[in-house]
């Protein structure tokens, strides 16, 4: 099985940390050009139903749980779960003096007919998780320094 946890700190209050982490739309942007869309496809309580599209044009159905309450969300990728068996995903928000750490956990396991194994893709994950935090914090910090001026 392979296994990430990433985390960066960002000056921001936890509300729009968390507000705009989990606004699935905006994860194109969020996520530096990874994702070409990212649609909602349900939305109930807090359990939101969303459609990705990477940029290669693979497609796949998940499900997020959102626990604002409790400082943390919880997603699970639903159909097609292949190049995995499954993969789950934790983001914890901790408050911090100097902002929000914001942690993303990443648990999966690689199908046999995948083209990479759980360690070559936990490598992968690793890279793109550092990257995405920095553009996360980059965005959010942006936009609570707006929010201030205001």
């Amino acid at each position: 099985m392979g296994h990430t946890c990433n985390s960066i700190i960002i000056n921001a209050p936890y509300d729009l940390v968390f507000d705009i982490s989990n606004d699935i739309p905006r994860w194109t942007e969020l996520f530096g050009g990874e994702y070409k869309k990212a649609e909602v496809i349900n939305k109930e309580g807090n359990k939101i139903t969303f459609r990705l599209t990477d940029d290669e044009g693979n497609s796949w159905q998940s499900f997020r749980l959102l626990f604002k309450d409790k400082y943390f969300a919880y997603a699970q990728r639903e159909e097609p779960k292949f190049p995995f068996k499954f993969m789950k995903i934790i983001w914890l928000y901790t408050p911090w003096p100097e902002g929000i750490e914001m942690t993303w956990i990443q648990h999966f396991a690689m199908d046999e007919k995948a083209k990479f194994n759980d360690a070559q893709v936990e490598g992968f994950i690793n890279k793109h998780s550092q990257d995405n935090l920095k553009i996360f914090k980059e965005i959010i910090e942006r936009e609570a320094s707006r929010a201030a001026v205001k």
